[in-house]
């Protein structure tokens, strides 16, 4: 059975290399459905114990039924995070999930927080989660990355579904992917819409879906636009997968979008069956690009 992970006839270039084997991995559960997803894929790998930390107000509450023990905390509580791993015998952890961009500037902090935010000169999610990553090493649990688990729902260059791409609208995803790429250079922002090769809309604080949105209105009434959502040059995957789904999808159709594409081998594809139905049922082509 074809699942779309490649065309017809063709190997699915998901991403090959075998899940390690630990029988005790900590969860750093920010919101929406990945860190759920992380953990049932995990329990098919062998992963026997899941210790998770989640985010109050942000990790869904399913995550009680997935992970063998949970702890609930505030965003900025790093101390406690800290604590729950070390107090449980936790050697190494993942980090997955949303956490709201206006969070990062609406913390309470512990002192252990506070002391990270302090020493740091740029405050974005690659800075903050990456200091986070050295305070997990002083007390000796490893921040590793979630890809392993999780290449069967990672498509490669040749995936696509929905309808086929125009001549043009392949000449706006080589465009859009260019420019994606640039900008993510600047730390500003993974995603553009484009249109005849014309930039309408980058992403910025705001996320990927205000920007779609304002993309899309920026397209005419015709529509027709196309986003290209990538992840930047040595973006650490350790704390960012970009992912895609059936919300992004509707955003898209909502706003006159007809392409999504997305970076190969380098973003998820959450609730595949849905949201390739969604995609066809929508007329919006996503696909899968490495910019050639």
């Amino acid at each position: 059975m074809n699942h779309g992970l490649a065309p017809e006839g063709r190997a699915a270039h998901s991403f090959g290399v075998s899940a390690p084997s630990i029988e005790t991995i900590g969860l750093v559960a920010g919101s929406r459905a990945l860190p759920l997803i992380f953990a049932r894929e995990a329990r098919k790998h062998g992963v026997k114990r899941i210790i998770a930390v989640a985010a109050e107000g942000e990790t869904d509450r399913v995550i009680e039924e997935v992970a063998d023990e949970v702890v609930w905390l505030r965003v900025g509580q790093v101390g406690k995070m800290i604590r729950a791993f070390t107090d449980r015998g936790v050697k190494q952890c993942v980090m997955l999930g949303l956490i709201q961009p206006r969070n990062l500037f609406d913390v309470r902090p512990d002192l252990r927080g506070l002391g990270v935010l302090m020493r740091l000169k740029e405050k974005n999610a690659h800075t903050i989660f990456g200091a986070i990553a050295e305070e997990l090493a002083k007390d000796g649990v490893e921040l590793i990355s979630a890809k392993p688990w999780l290449g069967t729902i990672m498509p490669g260059h040749g995936y696509q579904t929905g309808p086929k791409l125009t001549a043009e609208q392949i000449q706006d995803v080589a465009f859009g992917y260019r420019m994606a790429k640039e900008v993510s250079q600047l730390e500003i922002g993974q995603c553009v819409v484009v249109k005849k090769g014309t930039v309408l809309a980058v992403e910025g604080f705001e996320g990927t879906d205000k920007c779609l949105t304002r993309g899309g209105e920026l397209a005419g009434r015709d529509g027709g636009a196309v986003a290209v959502k990538v992840a930047k040059k040595n973006h650490d995957i350790r704390f960012d997968i970009p992912c895609v789904g059936p919300m992004t999808l509707e955003v898209c159709a909502a706003h006159g979008i007809r392409v999504l594409a997305i970076e190969a081998g380098m973003t998820l594809l959450l609730d595949r069956d849905d949201t390739e139905a969604l995609a066809k049922q929508l007329r919006v082509t996503l696909t899968a690009t490495d910019g050639s």
